[in-house]
């Protein structure tokens, strides 16, 4: 944690140093040129994919922090791609992406994988959709598969119902005797919400998993949920 903070801070120098650059051209009345702009946006960027491929739990945090600040200002403009592949890499790192010492797995963080799904359905793109769908069909832990079947959800992207298939493909391979409540109740909604932006979904596999779960071992709560979708989906 020692060795995160100290990267951090020697990182949030550099910007300092940067902007102080910045402000000194300024003070002698010129604007900055697009030198001087680049080089700003680039040492961003830089930090931020250090931040975030460094090993420590930490520094990845912090990287999602900042990146959370920027998705939510809008201020993404040329950097989304930049912006977008840092997320889908620390969305997969651990499961997708593996880096083994010995025998064991490094950089197993679920906390860092979820919070980075979370962001890159925020990102709508269709990289960003396909990231997500990866992330569905491989992660290992039901906490982060949900939050990309909701983010999926939540996109609305469906051509092809290839969302739609995802999500259906998820939910046939699942044990509906040993379940996750949340995992359910969040594909559940993952299917409501995509419904409810495209105007309807009319894959038969989607009405399956559905009832599929309506039908399993889930907490009434769930199970009611997704006879309330498969209602809405017959207006």
């Amino acid at each position: 944690m020692t060795t995160a903070r100290t990267i951090a801070a020697t990182l949030l120098l550099v910007l300092a140093a940067a902007a102080l650059g910045a402000q000194s051209s300024q003070a002698a009345g010129k604007e900055l040129t697009i030198e001087e702009k680049f080089l700003q946006k680039s040492i961003e960027l830089q930090i931020l994919k250090e931040q975030a491929f460094a090993p420590e739990y930490d520094s990845k945090m912090i990287a999602l922090d900042s990146l959370s600040d920027k998705i939510g200002k809008g201020s993404m403009g040329e950097d989304a791609d930049d912006v977008e592949f840092i997320l889908e890499y620390l969305a997969m790192e651990g499961t997708s992406h593996t880096v083994r010492e010995g025998l064991h797995l490094a950089n197993y963080f679920p906390d860092v994988r979820r919070r980075a799904t979370e962001l890159l359905g925020k990102v709508r793109t269709e990289d960003a959709k396909d990231a997500l769908i990866t992330v569905l069909l491989n992660d290992d832990e039901p906490m982060v598969k949900a939050q990309a079947a909701y983010a999926l959800g939540e996109l609305g992207m469906n051509e092809g119902n290839e969302v739609a298939a995802a999500l259906a493909f998820a939910v046939d391979r699942a044990d509906h005797t040993r379940v996750d409540n949340n995992w359910g109740y969040a594909m559940v909604l993952a299917f409501e919400k995509l419904h409810q932006k495209t105007g309807g979904i009319s894959y038969a596999g989607a009405f399956r998993a559905l009832v599929k779960i309506s039908q399993g071992n889930y907490l009434a709560t769930v199970r009611q949920k997704a006879l309330q979708v498969l209602n809405e989906m017959k207006k």
